[in-house]
This record gives C-alpha cells, sequence and structure tokens, in this order.
C-alpha cells in the first residue's frame, strides 16, 4: 500500500483544514518544499498536492508550488484542485505532476472529464471521488451534487477509470478514523481498481487495517503535521511493508 502525505496549499502555505471548511485553515509551514523533502527523507516516494486556492477559484493558482517541488524533490505527485479546462490540465503536467486529480469536471462535464481519460491514460488522471453523507461533492466541497458514492464510482469504472482517491468530507482533518466500511463496500464490488482512502486517519494502526483491506493506497495529512503519525512511524512502515 503506497503511503501518501498531502501538502494542501492556500496563499503558496503548507495548511490544514476540517471538514474542507476554509475557515478552519491551520497554517503549519510557510514553505511547502521544505515539507516535502522532510517526507522524502523519510522514505516517501509520493506526495498529494492539493491546490486549495485553485480549488476555490475554478483554475489552478498555485502551480509554481507544484513545479518547485517537482524539480527539487523526486517525488511522485498527484495534483489537484482548480484543475477545470484543458489549459489547466497541461499546466498541471508542464509543472511536473506525475497525475492529475480531478472530481468537480468528471461531475459537470463527463465529456471533457473522459477526453482527458483517453488523452492521458487512465495511470495519469485519478478520479476525485469526494463525498458526504454519501453524495459526491465539488467545487472545494462547497456544492453538494446530488449524486451517490457508489453510483459515481460504478459509472466511472464501466467508462475506464482505474484511479480513484476516496474522501470522506466528514472525516477529513478529524483525526477520527476513516472510512474502512465505505472503501470495503467499494472494493468489494470493484476488487480490480486503485482505490486510495483519504480523510480521517489518526494512527499508524489504521494503515495496517486499511492495507488488509486491500486499499492501493492511504493519504495522510493532519495526523503528521499534528504528530499523531511519526515521519519515524512512516519510515519503519514503508521499511516493512516494501
Amino acid at each position: 500500500m503506497k503511503i501518501i502525505p498531502a501538502i494542501d496549499i492556500i496563499d503558496g502555505k503548507c495548511v490544514r483544514l476540517s471538514k474542507g471548511d476554509y475557515n478552519s485553515k491551520k497554517i503549519y509551514n510557510e514553505n511547502p518544499l521544505e515539507v516535502a523533502l522532510m517526507f522524502q527523507d523519510s522514505g516517501v516516494e509520493y506526495l498529494h498536492l492539493v491546490d486549495l486556492d485553485g480549488a476555490k477559484s475554478s483554475r489552478i493558482i498555485n502551480y509554481r508550488i507544484l513545479e518547485e517541488i517537482a524539480v527539487k524533490s523526486k517525488l511522485k505527485i498527484d495534483f489537484g484542485g482548480g484543475i477545470k479546462s484543458d489549459e489547466d490540465l497541461k499546466i498541471a503536467f508542464e509543472s511536473g505532476a506525475s497525475q492529475a486529480t480531478v472530481g468537480s469536471i468528471a461531475v459537470k462535464d463527463e465529456e471533457l472529464f473522459l477526453r482527458w481519460l483517453n488523452a492521458f491514460g487512465s495511470e495519469k488522471i485519478i478520479l476525485g471521488a469526494d463525498f458526504l453523507n454519501e453524495k459526491i461533492a465539488i467545487n472545494g466541497w462547497l456544492k453538494d451534487s446530488g449524486i451517490n458514492i457508489y453510483d459515481f464510482i460504478e459509472d466511472y469504472t464501466q467508462k475506464g477509470v482505474e484511479n480513484i482517491i476516496c474522501t470522506d468530507i466528514s472525516k477529513d482533518g478529524m483525526l477520527e478514523g476513516s472510512s474502512v466500511e465505505t472503501y470495503r463496500n467499494i472494493i468489494s464490488k470493484h476488487n480490480d481498481i486503485n482505490l486510495i482512502a483519504s480523510g480521517g486517519i489518526s494512527s499508524i494502526g489504521e494503515l495496517g487495517k486499511l492495507k488488509e483491506e486491500k486499499l492501493y493506497g492511504a493519504i495522510i495529512g493532519k495526523a503528521i503535521y499534528e504528530n499523531k503519525i511519526t515521519l519515524k512511524e512512516i519510515e519503519k512502515f514503508i521499511l516493512e511493508n516494501n
């Protein structure tokens, strides 16, 4: 199982929100590159980089930070937030993203999403399936789409999606545990997809449970910044599970 630390960006700084609420912003570091290199030094190979300004503005904003981390580290970066047009996707990949996470467009413009999926391949386009009360949320989690999470995933796996980041917004940043049951339900129906858990992971022991459930990856955010999961624990987990 891939361990994927998250860096969320607002105003060029490394922040975390609670349940996607921008008013709950807490700044943890003003230098995202410094944080990324700390992750890399702990044996991490992957990074989930989110442009929260972009998600709110419906266009990429913080691509320079993506570019800096891509140039100055060896991390494989999946980048999301504000990817709404061909130009946004081009900027993301040209700035060094290995993969792009797309959520809102998959809801609002299926034709465009599928065009990207076919053009770049399922290995480079990740479906962002972020949900609250089993309904997909879009526009930086600010709007309820009314679409059921299970129907959403069923539809897109039939159309060629292989990589999915699934975030339970009610748990994100709350450090109260992740939506193991939801992930188990998804995997029971789609055991051939790469499902990445996101939201609520609060301890190193939980990573073991997610691995047992056959999750492809786990995104960890606030638990690292609040020292609930240490970088030494992550390093040990990676070494023992390679």
